[in-house]
């Protein structure tokens, strides 16, 4: 049996898709569809179920994958191990841009000056989605997602989880009457709003009128804080900053533009030096769950390998 038809039928078994597998295999559809025809004439046997938003295996596609994938993965890999020890290696990295800048290529910057095996960085800032598109189209190697993906094509490993904090600069928290200082169970303090004996209602009603920086118009920082502490969603419509960076919301809220929600290793320093405060802190913060995502079978190359092990060891350092 010719292993090209089986890498090809590999590739597409892992996309769900003739057309998303030719872009990785870097063929045409006709000739990626080609070559599944001439594997299922010779093995008699249909591989997979024409659907209109891709293809399904067959129990005996299932089966033929379940078989050939884990040897064709440790040619590809022995084949990667040769190129590597000829000069150093590239990894192309997509994620959030902050988590990459701040955690992620922090940790990886010592690959890069490795005696003897030195390895190439290329990064790449995005959502979610067009990370993981990125990935699946073969754009990059190794992705960092907050979305855990379905399918085979991707396979993915939880990372770290991310603390939220609500903070405004203390003129800020000043001017909603709230507490300069440390936060505690009654956000108010010891003065109270007529009418609102719950502080967290008390607070609600105190934050409302204020302004909201955030990285997206749908305010998904917000929208998760309000969601898990108050319960509601936050009445303001949009914010008065949007900016797809959560390292230039910390810059707007330290100059007093708003309120905003960032991860906690984010706005540490600014909370250490007093130029940030937290308005709230709950026995349970909101978490974020970060993924480190890879296509199938490619986590047994020498240099993905390497980058997904450093990053998971420097993930325990930041719990």
């Amino acid at each position: 049996m010719d292993l090209a038809l089986l890498r090809t039928f590999v590739a597409v078994y892992r996309a769900g898709s003739f057309t998303r597998a030719a872009a990785l295999l870097g063929l045409s559809q006709p000739a990626v569809t080609s070559q599944i025809r001439t594997l299922e004439r010779q093995l008699g046997r249909p591989l997979f179920l024409r659907q209109a938003r891709g293809v399904v295996p067959t129990t005996v596609g299932d089966e033929l994958a379940h078989k050939a994938a884990p040897h064709l993965d440790a040619l590809v890999e022995i084949a990667e191990t040769g190129l590597e020890s000829g000069g150093p290696s590239t990894l192309h990295l997509s994620g959030p841009p902050e988590f990459l800048a701040e955690r992620a290529l922090p940790a990886l910057a010592a690959l890069a000056a490795e005696k003897g095996r030195p390895l190439s960085l290329r990064a790449s800032f995005g959502n979610d989605q067009e990370n993981l598109d990125g990935l699946a189209a073969g754009h990059c190697d190794l992705a960092v997602a907050t979305a855990r993906p379905r399918g085979t094509l991707l396979s993915s490993t939880p990372l770290c989880d991310e603390e939220h904090v609500l903070v405004a600069s203390p003129a800020v928290a000043a001017s909603a009457g709230l507490p300069v200082g440390v936060p505690t169970t009654d956000p108010t303090g010891s003065t109270g709003l007529l009418g609102a004996p719950d502080p967290l209602e008390e607070l609600r009603a105190r934050l409302d009128p204020l302004p909201v920086l955030e990285v997206h118009e749908s305010l998904p920082f917000v929208s998760r804080y309000w969601s898990s502490v108050f319960g509601a969603r936050p009445t303001v419509a949009s914010g008065a900053v949007v900016v797809p960076d959560l390292r230039a919301v910390l810059t707007c809220a330290l100059h007093g533009a708003g309120i905003a929600v960032l991860p906690r290793y984010l706005c540490a320093t600014a909370r250490e030096q007093g130029s940030l405060v937290a308005l709230y802190e709950p026995d349970v913060p909101p978490l974020r769950t970060y993924f480190l995502v890879v296509r199938a079978g490619t986590l047994a190359l020498p240099h993905i390998g390497r980058a997904h092990e450093r990053l998971q060891r420097a993930a325990a350092a930041w719990a």
